[in-house]
């Protein structure tokens, strides 16, 4: 079984900056390492699915998200953590877009390409549409963290989470996929 956790960049594995696009800028959650790492223990993949509309909207270019995205694959490296793809929807909210969340298409190119179980993987993120990208593809569950805009989604979005498990951060997140793993 080739399971994986699909994790959004902004708000989830680093602290929000609204349209980064200057690597000495990321700042990695200092408890995502730890948390990642007991992960890459149980046997999981990691992928990065992000949209990052600032290139649509003419704010910076793909090549400022790729280096951010370098900065972020360096520090996660420094630590033992590898991520298999990072997959970005560089396009504006009113653009025409194969993989910007809400859609499922990355995580489909992700179970395509390397064999993902999408049952048993699970999508972690701060917004509605990582959870409902989650939901899309069919993965065991979507986890929303309360940081970046994870607590504001929780307000103003509550009817839309029924479906979704909540916890503070990513290592609430990596506590509740382990615990489900553990029981299946």
């Amino acid at each position: 079984m080739n399971r994986a956790i699909f994790l959004d960049r902004d708000g989830t594995l680093i602290q929000e900056k609204e349209y980064l696009r200057d690597p000495a800028q990321v700042e990695v959650f200092t408890e995502a390492f730890a948390c990642l790492q007991r992960l890459v223990a149980a046997g999981f993949n990691f992928f990065i699915v992000t949209n990052q509309s600032g290139v649509g909207r003419g704010y910076f270019t793909m090549a400022d998200v790729d280096l951010v995205n370098a900065r972020v694959v360096k520090e996660f490296q420094q630590h033992g953590i590898a991520f298999r793809k990072i997959y970005v929807a560089p396009e504006a909210p009113d653009q025409p877009s194969r993989g910007r969340k809400p859609s499922p298409q990355f995580l489909f190119d992700a179970r395509d390409e390397f064999g993902i179980d999408l049952a048993s993987s699970f999508m972690i993120g701060d917004k509605l549409i990582d959870l409902e990208c989650g939901w899309n593809a069919g993965v065991g569950a979507s986890i929303l963290v309360r940081t970046g805009y994870g607590q504001e989604v929780e307000r103003e979005a509550a009817g839309a989470l029924a479906r979704a498990v909540i916890v503070d951060d990513l290592p609430g997140a990596a506590d509740w996929i382990l615990t489900q793993a553990r029981t299946r």
